[in-house]
C-alpha cells in the first residue's frame, strides 16, 4: 500500500469514475484500476462498487476513503509548511473560490499582501459552488477556500469573516426603488431572478423564504450574483442578492437601486480550510489580510469575527 495508491483511490471516490481520474492524472484506466486492486488485496475487502454510471465506495471503501483523505490532507499541509520554512518569505498560496469572489472580496487584500510579500505567488482556482470548493480543497494541494458558510463538512473547518445583508436590486424607475427598505412580505408575488440552485447562497435564501412563508415567482435563473444584478438593471426582474463589499451602491443617478431587506437573515461568508492549526504561515497571512480588509470596510458588511 503506497501513498499514491491512497491518493488515486480518494480521487476515484470523489470523481465516481476510473476513466475520469485516468484522464485527470494522464494515466491509463488500467493503471488507475491497479491502484485500487492493490488496496483491495492488502485490505482483503472490496472497496468499490460498480454502477451503471460509474463507481461508488462500498461501506469498507468509505471507511478507507475518509481515513485516507484526512491523512493525506494533513501530510500535504505539513509538506507545504516545510517548504515555507526552507524558502523563507517565498512560496505559493493557493486559493479556490467562485468566479466573481476575487473582485468583490479580495482585490484590496491582494494588493496589500503582495506589497508585504513580493516573492509569494498567489494562485486562484475557480469553482462553481461552495460544495465544489470543499471537494477541491480536500482533493488538491490547495490552502484556502472562500465560501458561503454552511453546515458542517467532514474534514473541513469554516470561519465566518463577514455577514452580508440582503438587498433587492431594482431599476431606478421601479416603484420599489423609492423605498428605504423592503419588508419580507413585500417579496410575495414579485418576479425574482433566481440565484444558482446548487449554490449555498441560493439554498439559504430559498430556506429563508420557506421559513417566512414567502413564495416569489421566478422566470429566470443565473449562474452568479453579478449576472443577477445585470439582469435586474436591464429590467428583466428583481434580484435578491447580498450587498457585496466590492460593488459600490449605485447613486441616485444610476440605473439600479439596492434597497435593504432587513427581515432576511444575513449571509455569512468566509474561509474554509482543512486544518487551521496546520495552515502554512503564508496562507494564514493571506487569510488574515483578506479578513482585515473585509471587516475594515464598513458600509455593506460587518465583521463577524473568526469562529
Amino acid at each position: 500500500m503506497t501513498l499514491d495508491d491512497l491518493r488515486v483511490f480518494v480521487a476515484v471516490c470523489r470523481a465516481g469514475s476510473l476513466s475520469a481520474v485516468a484522464r485527470e492524472l494522464g494515466r491509463t484506466q488500467s493503471a488507475v484500476s491497479q491502484h485500487v486492486k492493490r488496496l483491495e488485496r492488502e485490505t482483503g475487502v472490496s472497496l468499490l462498487e460498480r454502477q451503471p454510471r460509474g463507481v461508488v465506495p462500498t461501506e469498507a471503501g468509505r471507511v478507507l476513503r475518509d481515513a485516507a483523505a484526512d491523512g493525506i490532507a494533513g501530510l500535504d499541509l505539513a509538506l507545504r509548511r516545510l517548504g515555507d520554512l526552507v524558502n523563507g518569505d517565498s512560496g505559493t498560496v493557493r486559493v479556490t473560490t467562485g468566479g466573481t469572489t476575487v473582485r468583490h472580496f479580495m482585490s484590496e487584500a491582494i494588493v496589500a499582501f503582495r506589497q508585504r510579500h513580493p516573492r509569494v505567488s498567489l494562485e486562484f482556482q475557480t469553482e462553481t459552488s461552495s460544495r465544489s470548493c470543499f471537494d477541491a480543497l480536500v482533493a488538491d494541494k490547495l490552502d484556502l477556500a472562500w465560501v458561503t458558510i454552511g453546515g458542517p463538512v467532514r474534514g473541513i473547518e469554516q470561519r465566518t469573516v463577514v455577514e452580508l445583508p440582503w438587498v433587492l436590486a431594482v431599476r431606478a424607475d421601479d416603484p420599489l426603488a423609492a423605498r428605504s427598505r423592503i419588508d419580507v412580505a413585500d417579496l410575495a408575488g414579485i418576479s425574482l431572478i433566481r440565484l444558482p440552485q446548487n449554490s449555498t447562497s441560493g439554498i439559504r435564501l430559498d430556506a429563508a423564504f420557506a421559513e417566512l412563508g414567502i413564495r416569489g415567482s421566478s422566470d429566470t435563473s443565473v449562474a452568479d450574483w453579478d449576472t443577477a444584478l445585470l439582469l435586474a438593471e436591464l429590467g428583466l426582474g428583481h434580484a435578491v442578492v447580498p450587498a457585496l463589499p466590492g460593488r459600490p451602491s449605485p447613486g441616485d443617478d444610476g440605473p439600479l437601486r439596492l434597497v435593504p431587506i432587513p427581515g432576511l437573515p444575513p449571509l455569512p461568508v468566509g474561509w474554509a480550510v482543512r486544518r487551521w492549526d496546520a495552515l502554512a504561515p503564508l496562507a494564514r497571512a493571506f487569510a488574515d489580510t483578506v479578513a482585515a480588509c473585509c471587516t475594515g470596510r464598513g458600509g455593506n458588511t460587518r465583521g463577524a469575527g473568526a469562529r
